[in-house]
């Protein structure tokens, strides 16, 4: 399996992405406490594993709330906003994109 490390943020978001023997790409990460902007070339399904972040999808809409054991799904070509008070780890599931 090839895993590949990823640093963003100055290092306060770290990743690392592998694909799964069905041909699912994923990554597991960790955010450290802050406010960060992501955009997606597709679909992502993102697992909350630890912590709590605050998810905005629309730069005018209302933030929503997830915890350990909830997920929550982002649209292919969004810019979205996550913030996080402590430390999060999350699974992330890249939808309809093969190897």
């Amino acid at each position: 399996m090839a895993v590949k490390g990823n640093i963003y943020e100055g290092g306060k978001v770290t990743s690392r992405s592998f694909w799964t023997s069905d041909g699912e790409r994923k990554t597991v990460g960790i955010m450290l406490p802050g406010s960060y902007s992501f955009s997606t070339s597709t679909q992502e399904k993102m697992e909350m594993t630890n912590g709590i972040v605050e998810l905005r999808l629309d730069p005018d809409g209302e933030w929503s709330r997830y915890k350990e054991g909830e997920f929550f799904m982002v649209p292919a070509g969004v810019t979205f906003e996550i913030r996080c008070v402590g430390v999060a780890e999350y699974v992330c599931s890249y939808l309809n994109e093969s190897k």
